[in-house]
């Protein structure tokens, strides 16, 4: 019989090492092909990133579509159910800084992400809420763009 608690339907759907990293790379870094997913520190493997690809597809949580400018490739995006992640992740990310020894992870770990949220954040003296980071990526955008390197 399947549990019908929320936390446990969410871990379910999202509880293996790759799902939230996928979906973190195409909404924050703005990372669309099998390539680029490919090409991350974490180190994925090329069948299970495939894998990870078709089961997130399933689950509803980004959509391929051919690349414009070659149609032998496909870009993924997230759909508005997976867009609904961002706070998961920003709050991760925040969970992490507090808890984990990030000092010791280097400039492309933790402290880098959490130095771009924070200057997503504070830009300009606006406060954008989760809701515009969400918008942002529903015009195609990611949430790093300003300070992708």
């Amino acid at each position: 019989m399947r549990s019908d608690c929320p936390v446990n339907f969410a871990v379910e759907i999202l509880g293996d090492k790759w799902s939230l990293v996928i979906m973190r790379d195409i909404m924050f870094w703005g990372k669309r092909t099998y390539g680029a997913l490919l090409d991350r520190d974490e180190g994925i493997s090329t069948n299970i990133l495939a894998a990870r690809l078709e089961y997130l597809e399933e689950q509803g949580l980004i959509r391929r579509k051919p690349d414009p400018k070659d149609k032998r490739k496909e870009r993924f995006a997230a759909t508005e159910r997976g867009i609904d992640l961002i706070p998961i992740i920003v709050e991760m990310v925040a969970w992490s800084a507090k808890h984990e020894g990030w000092h010791a992870l280097g400039p492309k770990g933790l402290p880098g992400q959490m130095r771009l949220i924070r200057r997503a954040v504070n830009t300009k003296n606006k406060f954008p809420t989760i809701e515009k980071f969400k918008e942002k990526v529903r015009k195609g955008g990611f949430i790093f763009e300003d300070f992708a390197p």
